[in-house]
């Protein structure tokens, strides 16, 4: 099943029902919420769970909110660049770029 060969990054603010969590920026790895330091952890754990022929084929799925902050999305993509994870798949809502959707 290939959505089995996709790892699930969530990059943005908590919505309301998690704002015990603050209003920051918070990453999820599939999910639960993670520091940015605990990708690597998790991209292994991934790839440990898969045959190791399906290895080649995982893809990072890089879903984010439209307001986050860009260095978030570099240190993750600086995480990812560590575990050599370079198949990335990005995502954030639809709208106009200029916010007049």
């Amino acid at each position: 099943d290939k959505k089995d060969l996709v790892m699930y990054i969530y990059a943005g603010k908590p919505s309301d029902n998690y704002k015990q969590y603050g209003t920051e920026a918070k990453i999820q790895l599939n999910d639960k919420f993670a520091d940015v330091n605990e990708i690597a952890a998790f991209i292994a754990a991934e790839r440990a769970s898969k045959r190791e022929e399906l290895i080649p084929f995982l893809t990072t799925a890089l879903k984010v909110d439209s307001d986050a902050n860009m260095g978030l999305i570099g240190d993750i993509k600086q995480e990812l660049r560590k575990v050599n994870a370079l198949k990335i798949n990005y995502t954030t809502k639809k709208g106009s770029v200029l916010g007049n959707n």
